[in-house]
């Protein structure tokens, strides 16, 4: 993606712009978290992959499964653990672990250590945050890429049709209907 961005904005010759771009880029950017056995996990990559959508891959089970990601999950998730933790995960049923009674940092330190207790996959952007793979759900995180995509380059720009960018712009499901 982003070298599309660049040659797009380099024949513009605006590198002020291409700056901004990656930045809006990289804040937008959607981050899935998953498990390599995961069915529902494939699933919600082939439907990124098919939007033509960016997004980030965080193995659940990687030694760098950072704790500001997972506050991060935390603090967008309506319900608290139940939205992001198992209760019907092995370990939690047979310790019997009360996650009421944890404060962040015990919590944060516990899913590190059993990453396995995590639901997933689990998607997140800049607002919000999704467990499992639901086809109609799955959308919302459709209409801001897709007009975040179209600020970076539309059917007025000079290159349009031309550059990889446009064509997958135009390659994909949603513009085909």
């Amino acid at each position: 993606m982003f070298p599309d961005i660049i040659e797009h904005e380099r024949k513009r010759s605006n590198y002020l712009m291409i700056l901004s771009k990656i930045r809006i880029y990289l804040l937008r950017m959607i981050k899935i978290y998953v498990s390599p056995s995961c069915s529902s996990c494939r699933k919600v990559r082939k439907w990124f992959d098919e939007q033509n959508i960016p997004y980030e891959i965080q193995n659940i089970f990687a030694p760098n499964l950072k704790a500001e990601d997972l506050k991060e999950l935390i603090s967008k998730s309506e319900n608290g653990t139940d939205d992001i933790i198992s209760s019907r995960s092995k370990i939690v049923q047979e310790q019997h672990i009360n996650f009421d009674d944890m404060t962040i940092s015990e919590l944060i330190a516990f899913i590190r250590k059993n990453p396995s207790v995590l639901k997933r996959p689990i998607i997140v952007d800049d607002h919000r945050l999704q467990v499992g793979y639901n086809e109609e759900e799955i959308r919302t995180f459709l209409p801001r890429a897709k007009r975040y995509a179209e600020t970076l380059c539309g059917p007025d720009c000079e290159d349009w049709g031309k550059c990889s960018y446009s064509k997958n712009c135009i390659d994909s499901p949603e513009e085909k209907k």
